[in-house]
């Protein structure tokens, strides 16, 4: 029994409900800002999850995920980012349309200036894609640039629930290890938009790799091998070679009870999170400047007004972001 509403009602980047940032207008944008400017923007890919799961269960995965706790706790959230960064064993797979890492970075860092430069200074990047080692960079490279007070946070999903994405064999509730488009990552998918799911048409394959099992993590990272999925070539076959069914794993044994406790466990965490963001640091607030940039309070001042309040604009301060 999950204590929020699954599968969560969708449309809402289309509705009038003020709940997505491009839906919203400029009256409705600094009246939220007003009460909550804290934003969501998912991250998410275009990939082949097989011949019954959809192009873009990576994006959905957080969008579904995201918007009834930003309905809950007053967010907005941005219009997700479709199209992302993906390995090298990815390239050549029909479905997946690869961004270049530099690429990606760019237009992150371009999103995070424009959102602060509205208003929207604390930031939670969601996630839904195998691209962690990508993501934190961005807002790195960010800061590093501006020197202006911010509350950034890339967050992904599967590492906050790690322990819900694991196997029977190691204290989870799926009957095979993650991996991709799976039996774990379709249940999540089937409890959070069943209407795009066709399990009729799911394939079972057998993972492999070159080295006996324990080096190598996969999906997520869960288990904490001690080799990322991300930090080897090598040692597993390329999608496109290996796994022509686009899954790696078993999505037959999918179910969307199997997701429950992960999702609400996932959904209370992201919550807790941004009722501790927004007591310590209300709407309006930032991080002290004397402890978090190295601009003195006279110069970030300038910026924080913005340049329609008799301040300056960030885009004065540097450009391209």
């Amino acid at each position: 029994m999950s204590k929020w509403e699954l599968p969560p009602k969708g449309g809402h980047m289309e509705s009038p409900n003020g709940l997505y940032l491009q839906t919203m207008n400029m009256t409705q944008i600094n009246e939220r800002l007003k009460t909550n400017d804290l934003i969501f923007i998912p991250v998410g890919s275009t990939e082949c999850h097989g011949a019954g799961q959809p192009l873009g269960e990576d994006t959905f995965l957080v969008t579904r995920m995201v918007e009834p706790v930003a309905m809950k706790m007053g967010c907005t959230i941005a219009q997700p980012i479709w199209y992302g960064s993906h390995p090298h064993n990815h390239l050549g797979m029909p479905g997946n349309i690869v961004v270049p890492e530099d690429v990606l970075l760019a237009n992150m860092r371009a999103i995070i200036t424009g959102l602060w430069n509205l208003g929207f200074r604390k930031q939670i990047f969601i996630n839904g894609h195998g691209q962690e080692e990508v993501l934190p960079l961005a807002i790195q490279q960010w800061q590093k640039k501006y020197q202006l007070p911010a509350v950034l946070i890339s967050l992904h999903t599967w590492t906050v629930i790690h322990d819900h994405m694991k196997d029977k064999a190691h204290g989870g509730p799926f009957d095979t290890p993650f991996a991709h488009a799976d039996e774990a990552e379709a249940s999540y998918s089937l409890a959070l938009f069943p209407e795009f799911m066709d399990p009729k048409l799911f394939v079972d394959n057998k993972p492999s790799g070159f080295l006996p099992p324990g080096h190598t993590d996969k999906g997520g990272d869960v288990y904490h091998a001690p080799i990322k999925g991300h930090e080897h070539v090598g040692l597993a076959g390329i999608e496109v070679k290996d796994y022509p069914e686009g899954v790696i794993g078993s999505p037959t044994k999918a179910s969307a009870d199997k997701a429950m406790a992960g999702l609400n466990d996932l959904m209370d965490y992201m919550c807790r999170l941004i009722g501790d963001i927004l007591t310590r640091f209300p709407a309006g607030v930032l991080p002290p400047v004397d402890q978090v940039t190295m601009r003195s309070k006279e110069e970030v001042e300038e910026y924080v007004k913005g340049p329609l309040n008799g301040g300056k604009s960030i885009y004065s301060l540097a450009y391209p972001p």
